[in-house]
């Protein structure tokens, strides 16, 4: 219903979108039309996907297996050699129905494949539609390290479609509110109390909050597309929530966590530095804590976690010669770029986190 421009990429909400979508086919005249779709969206999604698309144009579904442990390369080459044996060339477009593991790596896909085909994003996850989906950036990890390998390339289109987030469970609502809740501290403290005073986390009530995150999102990106200055603000809560995300995947015997579980834990470990390092009034430290804390599962770091997650910071994308470079706050909507920390400091955030959680 509302259109956006980021860059060269149009951002279409509700049925708008789709009407663009038909439009697109109508005017473009793919010569296949790929699908990439997950397990879970498979069955919940593409359904609805399907009954509002209008075309005679040959549509293709590519399914992969659901689950960031599968945001490979092995699975990349899966799905090129579907694209091609199903007769793909360069004027196929593919359309990726899904997350973020299946927009991040669908978007690399099509960049790639014949050195790049049209791709058009569709998020299913509220995740998906307030942050992987807007930006551009395309890619799969490497081993258990995150988005180690991509690029950065707009989409031609984006529809955002809220009808999708009824197949949700509460907790991957919840994983893509922390991103919200990021928003808020970054940019707009205004945001972030409206966000934290509201009564409910549900499909229905957060629906009405993903257009002002897709603005923020958008505003950012759209000044520095490529992350060399003011977009590097949006890592907040990442540096450490991506090294935490990937420790937990690869651990044999702890529970693998989700996307916006790590970052929460990762805000209040940055909340903490920013406090010691660049000022963060305690108040809102404490404010920043005990709302991630009351809303997110507590987990308990043993020493060997802590040293193993350090270790993981040195693979972190926004590291330049050899340091590790958070962005931490000086007040809620006023983050700082560029900031190394002592790994005793580091330390110390977990063992504050530790704490608070036996509280």
């Amino acid at each position: 219903m509302v259109r956006k421009t980021l860059l060269d990429t149009h951002i279409y909400f509700k049925d708008d979108g789709f009407q663009n979508i038909n439009q697109y086919l109508t005017d473009k005249k793919p010569s296949v039309i790929f699908v990439l779709v997950d397990q879970n969206t498979h069955e919940h999604c593409l359904p609805v996907f399907l009954q509002k698309i209008d075309t005679d144009i040959r549509i293709e579904i590519i399914e992969i297996e659901a689950g960031e442990v599968y945001k490979t390369i092995d699975t990349c080459t899966g799905v090129w050699s579907a694209i091609s044996e199903l007769g793909g060339d360069r004027n196929s477009l593919l359309i990726n129905l899904g997350g973020g593991v299946v927009t991040d790596l669908g978007g690399f896909v099509a960049c790639t494949f014949k050195r790049g085909i049209p791709f058009i994003q569709v998020p299913t996850t509220l995740l998906s539609m307030v942050d992987a989906s807007i930006g551009g950036k395309n890619g799969v990890d490497l081993d258990a390290l995150k988005n180690q390998v991509g690029l950065i390339q707009q989409p031609n289109m984006i529809v955002i479609d809220p009808v999708f987030l009824k197949t949700l469970p509460y907790n991957e609502l919840r994983s893509g509110f922390a991103e919200m809740l990021k928003h808020g501290l970054i940019y707009d403290s205004n945001y972030w109390k409206t966000l934290t005073n509201l009564k409910e986390i549900s499909s229905k009530v957060l629906s009405a909050f993903i257009e002002p995150s897709v603005q923020i999102k958008q505003a950012v990106v759209s000044e520095d597309p490529t992350e060399q200055g003011l977009r590097k603000i949006l890592n907040f809560g990442h540096t450490l929530g991506h090294a935490i995300e990937s420790y937990f995947l690869t651990h044999k015997t702890k529970k693998t966590l989700l996307h916006g579980e790590a970052i929460a834990i990762g805000m209040i470990l940055e909340a903490w530095l920013s406090h010691k390092i660049c000022g963060l009034p305690e108040k809102y430290f404490n404010e920043i804590a005990n709302y991630f804390s009351g809303l997110y599962e507590a987990i308990t770091f043993e020493n060997e976690d802590i040293i193993a997650v350090i270790g993981l910071l040195k693979h972190d994308k926004k590291n330049s010669h050899g340091a590790v470079l958070f962005v931490l706050l000086e007040n809620i909507g006023q983050p700082i770029i560029d900031i190394q920390v002592d790994n005793k400091l580091i330390i110390n955030a977990f063992n504050k986190y530790n704490l608070l959680q036996k509280n």
